[in-house]
């Protein structure tokens, strides 16, 4: 699926939030001090932040709006110290079960970051779920609102 066909699959069937603004995404980028990648700003421009299948409080998929982006460490532990985890991890997804979808903004292939599973019981121990943002919505989009990367 392309990027549009995903954000319209969300509109048509999910549970979207209004979109970002441009002053918000470059706001958003002046204040965590990285640039939001073509997937995330695609998404972003179409709505700051959606859940997939069920509304809240329900949603398995929350995925955050620019203004709940914490780092991963904050949004895990409360406390934004070199020893709760790396500073270029981002939760973007809470997955409402103190699981959250990391964006790792230290990497980047293709131009995309990478997302990664952080559960709090293992926090700082992650691993990687998608190579991009893309990949990671196709697979949540087909999931039948089931975590894809916790299948056997």
């Amino acid at each position: 699926m392309t990027m549009e066909e995903m954000l319209a699959e969300i509109s048509r069937a999910h549970f979207p939030h209004p979109p970002a603004t441009i002053e918000q995404i470059a706001a958003f980028e002046s204040q965590v001090g990285w640039r939001l990648d073509a997937d995330l700003r695609a998404f972003y421009l179409h709505c700051d932040g959606a859940e997939l299948f069920n509304p809240l409080p329900d949603a398995n998929y929350s995925i955050l709006s620019l203004a709940e982006i914490l780092r991963a460490r904050v949004a895990i532990w409360g406390r934004d110290e070199d020893s709760a985890g790396p500073a270029s991890w981002y939760a973007i997804v809470d997955c409402q079960d103190t699981d959250f979808v990391l964006v790792d903004v230290a990497q980047q292939e293709t131009g995309r970051y990478p997302l990664l599973d952080a559960y709090h019981g293992t926090y700082p121990q992650v691993r990687q779920i998608a190579a991009s943002f893309s990949e990671f919505l196709e697979r949540a989009l087909t999931s039948g609102d089931q975590f894809f990367w916790l299948k056997k």
